[in-house]
């Protein structure tokens, strides 16, 4: 049994995700600015995505129209066979940046989802779940401005998560932690996808963070990026950066983004 059906049987959350034949641009100054190209990808109930590629390739876009926030400009994406036409608590994105309300408590903030959806009498009792997922029960109270970064991080993707999203995407969720607090959050991050059964697009420059956390990893093209490659990670949890797999397909993703290593 691979990992992707492991972890969609963990829950009833995760949702097929279908890109096809997607391309974008924007208009900037009356031009046409192309950022995707013909994007073919099918995400399986359960799978943990990574995509990489360039800086600004359009990885991000992809995300925000896989969340509906925005339409593609050819192309559909489809959610268990259905158009994706607008934004949905089932498809949830979390930024790099928290976005935490600082005036709010880690409480009022994880809260925010339900109460714009008028949930929040029936629903309210995800906020201590979530909470407590992500191990911030005890900071319930807080202030964002008395969160570590790596804390505030993790709220962040608490208040996603009392959603109960069925995809989960994940726009470079770490890029801006120091090193110790970016490992302890890519542990926990498995571990929930694991234990939550949520389907998960992450989108990072780190090789070795997609490698770690990631059973697919997708390389996109500089701008306007097409799928150039993929590779399969079929490496149990948790995984060793010392693995000598893993250093064989970092060599390989890194020659594929065109970075020579020695």
């Amino acid at each position: 049994m691979n990992i992707a059906v492991k972890a969609s049987k963990a829950g009833r959350r995760a949702l097929a995700l279908d890109i096809r034949q997607v391309s974008h641009h924007f208009e900037i100054s009356g031009e046409k600015l192309p950022v995707l190209d013909n994007v073919d990808l099918s995400v399986q109930p359960g799978e943990f995505i990574a995509l990489l590629g360039p800086s600004g390739c359009g990885k991000s876009t992809l995300l925000r129209l896989a969340a509906g926030l925005e339409q593609p400009t050819e192309g559909a994406l489809l959610e268990e066979g259905e158009p994706i036409t607008h934004p949905d608590p089932s498809r949830i994105l979390v930024f790099q940046d928290p976005t935490l309300f600082p005036w709010r408590t880690v409480r009022d903030n994880v809260a925010t989802g339900l109460e714009a959806r008028g949930l929040l009498k029936t629903h309210g009792y995800r906020i201590d779940e979530a909470l407590r997922i992500v191990k911030l029960e005890k900071f319930a109270d807080a202030y964002p401005s008395q969160l570590s970064g790596g804390m505030a991080q993790r709220a962040a993707i608490a208040r996603a998560l009392v959603n109960d999203p069925h995809l989960l995407l994940l726009d470079e969720p770490f890029g801006k932690l120091d090193s110790l607090t970016r490992l302890g959050l890519q542990q926990e991050l498995t571990n929930l996808w694991r234990e939550e059964g949520f389907t998960a697009i992450l989108v990072t420059h780190d090789v070795e963070e997609a490698l770690l956390l990631a059973n697919r990893v997708v390389v996109f093209s500089d701008r306007p990026a097409r799928i150039v490659h993929q590779v399969r990670v079929d490496k149990p949890y948790p995984r060793r950066r010392d693995d000598e797999d893993l250093v064989h397909l970092r060599q390989e993703l890194l020659s594929k983004l065109g970075i020579v290593h020695d």
